[in-house]
């Protein structure tokens, strides 16, 4: 039955004093920071806050499961997983089987903090990721007709945060000390606001202490195949909870706590370079591939059998993990420019196989097999289960000795995935945007003489973005009914190279043939030219259209040859 609940400070205590948990079913918390905020806002202008699902969990019940606890301090790098729960044996619980994305966005707003990676930043420096709290400006409202009324943001501890006649941020947290209204008075008083802060304050207070905002439904059942049908149909909205969620589950109930391992091994495998976007969905897909079991995430496919084979082969799945992961990070990949996690599981199956790092032969045909299947659409999207079901009795039956590129190749054709190009796609690949996610392989495919293992390279513009405004093209004589079609040529391939990032820093905005002579003097220019099929680099704006031109056939020309088709 529904029923009003403790109010959001009480439900915090409850949380903190560890007599609300989360079952081994629930998911990571997964919302971004301008979520929490959103919900502040809605608490605040009185907003439904939405129903929760709480399962009373009896003393003589509690000890069979294994409960985690909220995040509190939530940090993109080290602390995004639910902390472990202490034994809980013979002790009423409340497990919380739909709200737990509120509850803790409650929990970080009032208590915690979170802390993500500054953008464009390296993310194996902690400094990197700043710690932020969120606040309120009690003197401020967002504009009339936006998404939100009140100014809740989260801040680094080391902004400024002077006051001003607009703005005075409140770091939420300290509402939990002013339960009264005489406190919040007292605090307004403290700091010198002007009184129309009180009532933005006390508002705030309001919710936290008094408001009963938290609707839930209370399912008493102890039999565990009920709750579970009530959980699953409660998660049918919103962010539904992913197979490979209930799949872990699964393994932490019934077979041994493998949760930490392998949340773990996930993080360690995105710490890798410059940082990758693996999930725990990706790790067990890979389980069921190296294992030799149907590929799908079906609750027969997580037997007993499986996973204690799962347990028992781990140290050396994850060794083929993670050596697929450093091979393709030595190929300059990462969660920026690799388009497909999938295309890792074939390179992984044979390093599983070989139990061993792969050859410098190996290294050259994964390398040219994976970057000419993430260049042609569509490969590791549609059809990928019963794609990589047919692709191991081929790797099985021809890789004992070598990768085997040109069998594999052929499998895929079979089954409607060839990576054989028409005249059209080679043409247009001379020509996709940067915002094109092939246009990274395709230039490391290119120019394979950079030193990609050992060096972060950017996607710099030979001719730099900023320099096509109205005003430069103006000055450079090139008509205004041309200026559109100058800023779609500026982010096509001809006017693209791999840069390493300090050079590309160091270029900057600084027109190519410029930054030519500087960096490359004499005859080194017309080497580096050569090298990078610049050709001839002009001058100024004016001749761009001819060096566009030139160099996108030079590119086609290299494309057709590396790709076979001379």
């Amino acid at each position: 039955m529904y029923k009003l609940q403790k109010t959001i400070r009480e439900t915090l205590e409850a949380i903190f004093q560890g007599s609300i948990v989360l079952p081994a079913i629930q998911r990571e918390f997964i919302w971004r920071p301008e979520q929490v905020c959103s919900l502040f806002d809605s608490l605040m202008r009185g907003y439904p806050f939405g129903t929760f699902l709480y399962w009373n969990v009896e003393p003589s019940n509690s000890g069979e499961y294994k409960w985690y606890g909220f995040v509190r301090d939530w940090h993109e790098k080290i602390a995004r997983h639910n902390p472990e729960s202490r034994p809980l044996p013979n002790t009423s619980l409340v497990a919380v089987l739909d709200g737990q994305q509120r509850l803790t966005a409650l929990n970080i707003g009032l208590r915690g903090s979170m802390a993500w990676r500054i953008p464009r930043t390296h993310a194996k420096f902690l400094s990197n990721y700043p710690e932020r709290h969120l606040h309120l400006n009690i003197l401020g409202e967002d504009p009339e007709g936006s998404e939100h009324r009140y100014q809740f943001r989260f801040l680094r501890k080391d902004r400024d945060l002077s006051a001003s006649e607009t703005e005075h941020w409140f770091k939420v947290s300290n509402i939990l000390s002013c339960e009264s209204e005489a406190k919040v008075r007292a605090e307004v008083a403290r700091i010198g606001l002007p009184e129309g802060a009180f009532a933005r304050l006390d508002a705030l207070r309001r919710v936290v202490h008094e408001n009963s905002v938290i609707v839930a439904y209370e399912e008493s059942s102890q039999e565990t195949e009920r709750v579970l049908h009530i959980f699953t149909r409660m998660n049918g909205g919103g962010t539904p909870l992913s197979y490979p969620d209930l799949l872990l589950s699964v393994i932490v109930e019934q077979f041994g706590d493998m949760r930490k391992d392998i949340l773990d091994f996930v993080d360690e495998l995105n710490g890798i370079g410059g940082g990758f976007s693996f999930s725990k969905d990706f790790v067990l897909k890979a389980s069921l591939t190296l294992l030799d079991r149907d590929v799908r995430f079906k609750v027969e496919n997580f037997n007993k059998a499986h996973v204690d084979k799962f347990q028992s082969e781990w140290e050396n799945i994850k060794t083929a993990l993670r050596r697929s992961v450093l091979l393709v990070e030595s190929f300059g990949f990462s969660a920026e420019n690799l388009s497909s996690n999938n295309a890792l599981l074939p390179i992984a199956y044979y390093l599983y196989l070989r139990k061993s790092a792969p050859s410098d032969s190996d290294e050259q045909a994964i390398r040219l097999w994976l970057i000419r299947s993430l260049m042609k659409r569509g490969v590791w999207s549609s059809g990928f289960d019963s794609l990589l079901n047919a692709l191991r009795p081929v790797i099985k039956s021809n890789g004992a000795a070598r990768f085997p590129k040109e069998e594999i190749e052929a499998a895929m054709a079979s089954r409607g995935k060839s990576l054989e190009f028409s005249d059209e796609e080679l043409h247009g690949l001379a020509k996709i945007t940067i915002h094109d996610g092939r246009v990274f392989p395709l230039l490391t495919l290119l120019f394979d003489f950079v030193d990609l293992a050992d060096n972060k390279f950017h996607i710099d513009h030979v001719f730099p973005h900023v320099k096509f405004g109205t005003d430069m093209l103006r000055q450079f004589r090139v008509p205004d009914e041309q200026h559109e079609r100058y800023r779609d040529m500026r982010d096509r391939l001809p006017n693209l190279q791999l840069l390493e990032g300090k050079k590309n820093v160091q270029k900057q905005a600084v027109l190519p043939s410029e930054w030519l002579n500087r960096q490359y003097p004499g005859a080194a220019r017309q080497a580096y030219e050569e090298r990078h099929l610049l050709g001839d680099v002009p001058e100024g704006l004016d001749e761009f259209e001819a060096f566009y031109e030139a160099r996108r056939k030079r590119l086609e020309e290299k494309i057709r040859r590396l790709l076979g088709y001379a």
